[in-house]
């Protein structure tokens, strides 16, 4: 691959990146025209970007001369596009060798760097799946989520963690699989609970042979495979046998196991061939909103489904869309031999290749017509409908407590981003300060921001100061706003900030902001009240009267709604810092002293209180530890600032 860019941003004399300019269509298409004479034939991918450098749109090309000049031709473009183009000031290039190296090269820079003007997948989170181990004599049996970097078997994906865990929950009263980490199962001198409540064999103390173990692992793989039909036919042999011979506390072992994998399967809502291995994606449209049901179905059973609204713009097809949303989902997921879709995507058989190329196998995208699978793409398409209604309601909901905040702050227009701020600390120590982001989609949360609170030279020792801690916070939160998007352009700067607290908050708040130079983000403080009673909220604003609303108003509800959440928000942000500090061994903390020499020390001494009393020679009769790293331990523990 090999890359070419434009224009880059001019800055002013003294260093600050000069203000940007007004969308001009003449200058877009000169823009385009210049960068389209350097360029070839060649497949690859393109990239628009605004005067700040951030890319307007990513596109692809099996010809990008061709390609990127079509945006000349204004006649043939869409409002939509012509606005693009008017803010486009550069281009950047990649070329590719062929075209699917293209659309997988495409797919990826959009799910990076968000373009305004692509179409996006929002909250593509991975999915967990179920893992067998490989790497140890006996197999543990888990949920597993990101990467694939232990080897091992993995059966999925599900679509919630909640699925897995019932699933897993499940399989060891069916096959008495380990589900403890190596650590703990190396450390247990007898049995632990799970081996009491009949769902693990115990063979961390050898309750159970390597052989016997070993062929329980076997017919769970093979149940999570789709053998499910024979595995439960061995069961019920074993406990007819078991019965036969008068062993009725063994026959009720084998009954229940079946009947724990009976339960298994009466979560998988429908009856299907053993072979199928299939996403099932079906997309429906309404009011200008889009929504993509994807259903995963993995050797004849249901493994749940999932909900997607993608970002578009409202002259976007269905077949474009459908392109967009296979492009991006996949990118970071192993797909399925067969994808079942019920809108054929735009350049089907070249995303078919793209797939095909990633998994090393061949992957097809069809429209069923006929049979279970035309059965299972009307039960998604059913799916997709129910969901899109849903979704309008809530954000026509939305909306309407949006209009009603915009009323009751005096806002100038409807605000689509709110940020709300609390604090959380205990007498000043591991404080965090926690940001939720709401706007008219509900809650953001890829949004939420956690700020780790630090001293400094202005606080060496604020304790107990919220009002200290929240002029942290905005500090620097607006000053990353005002350094990454000084043009507010990319719609992370809210049109209304909201503080968990009283005056003394929001007088703080201002004026970090005055300090700034940020004088036109509206900011109204909300504190508990007389008595700290939920329903007799106060809100400040400055220069307004503070004022309470009547209880049970639907806009009083919808505040403190989000004034809770940035309280749960902070609150468990805290306790994690706090949880990662009580666990935290002070050597982690000291120059040059990696995880070998840490644990030489720990093995000599015993614990970090004994290395911490040692003098320099007792610290050198370490392995590994010179004179200088003795000096350096011996400093950190007596001489180290705040000590």
């Amino acid at each position: 691959m090999t890359g070419q860019s434009g224009h880059q941003p001019e800055f002013d004399a003294d260093g600050a990146a000069a203000s940007a300019p007004e969308p001009d269509l003449k200058r877009g298409i000169e823009v385009i025209k210049s960068t389209a004479k350097k360029l070839t034939t060649q497949p690859g991918v393109y990239r628009m970007l605004d005067y700040s450098g951030n890319a307007l749109y990513v596109g692809k090309a099996k010809a990008l001369s061709k390609r990127v000049i079509s945006y000349t031709r204004t006649n043939a473009l869409s409002n939509r596009l012509m606005r693009m183009v008017s803010e486009t000031v550069s281009m950047e290039i990649i070329t590719t060798r062929t075209e699917v190296e293209a659309l997988l090269l495409e797919s990826n820079l959009i799910k990076t760097l968000k373009p305004r003007f692509n179409i996006l997948l929002r909250d593509d989170k991975s999915f967990p799946y179920i893992m067998l181990t490989k790497d140890h004599d006996w197999p543990q049996l888990t949920k597993h989520r990101g990467p694939r970097k232990r080897k091992g078997e993995y059966f999925g994906p599900f679509a919630s963690a909640s699925a897995v865990n019932r699933t897993v929950t499940e399989l060891t009263r069916a096959f008495m699989l380990r589900t403890c980490s190596d650590s703990i199962f190396s450390a247990r001198s007898r049995p632990c609970l799970q081996h009491q409540i009949k769902r693990c064999s115990a063979p961390c103390v050898g309750k159970v042979t390597g052989r016997q173990y070993d062929e329980q692992v076997q017919m769970a793989a093979r149940f999570l495979s789709g053998d499910s039909k024979k595995v439960q036919e061995e069961f019920a042999r074993h406990m007819h046998e078991a019965a036969e011979q008068l062993e009725f506390e063994d026959a009720a072992v084998w009954r229940n196991r079946i009947r724990a994998l009976t339960s298994i399967q009466a979560h998988q809502d429908i009856n299907l061939p053993s072979e199928l291995n299939a996403d099932v994606i079906a997309l429906k449209q309404d009011s200008g909103k889009t929504c993509v049901q994807v259903f995963f179905m993995r050797n004849g059973s249901n493994y749940g489904n999932k909900s997607y609204f993608p970002r578009h713009e409202i002259d976007d097809t269905p077949g474009h869309i459908m392109a967009a949303f296979i492009g991006q989902f996949y990118d970071d997921k192993p797909c399925p031999p067969e994808i079942l879709v019920s809108t054929l995507p735009e350049q089907a058989e070249l995303i078919a290749q793209a797939l095909s190329s990633k998994a090393d196998r061949k992957t097809q995208i069809s429209i069923p017509s006929r049979g279970h699978r035309r059965k299972l793409m009307q039960m998604a398409e059913r799916n997709a409908g129910e969901a899109l209604s849903r979704e309008l309601a809530q954000s026509s909901s939305q909306k309407k407590m949006l209009a009603l905040v915009q009323e009751l702050f005096d806002l100038d227009d409807l605000p689509k981003r709110i940020e709300v701020y609390d604090n959380s600390h205990i007498q000043g120590s591991h404080a965090v300060g926690g940001m939720i982001v709401a706007g008219e989609d509900g809650f953001t949360k890829a949004a939420y921001r956690k700020f780790n609170i630090i001293r400094d030279e202005h606080m060496p020792d604020f304790g107990g100061d919220d009002f200290a801690m929240m002029r942290q916070v905005l500090q620097r939160r607006f000053q990353r706003a005002m350094r990454e998007d000084p043009e507010r352009k990319s719609g992370v700067w809210p049109d209304l900030v909201l503080l968990d607290g009283g005056k003394g908050q929001l007088s703080a708040a201002r004026q970090v902001m005055e300090d700034l130079g940020v004088l036109d983000v509206p900011m109204v403080a909300i504190s508990k009240g007389p008595d700290r009673n939920a329903g007799r909220e106060e809100f400040h604003q400055h220069g307004k009267d503070s004022f309470s609303l009547p209880l049970n108003t639907p806009v009083l509800h919808f505040l403190q709604r989000l004034r809770d959440e940035a309280h749960r928000f902070a609150i468990g942000a805290h306790r994690a810092r706090r949880q990662k500090s009580a666990t935290a061994n002070p050597l982690d903390q000291i120059p040059g002293i990696g995880a070998k020499r840490k644990k030489a020390l720990l093995s000599h001494f015993g614990s970090a209180r004994s290395i911490a009393r040692a003098d320099i020679p007792d610290l050198m009769q370490v392995d590994g530890i010179s004179k200088a790293v003795a000096e350096t331990i011996y400093g950190w523990f007596h001489n180290a600032p705040n000590s």
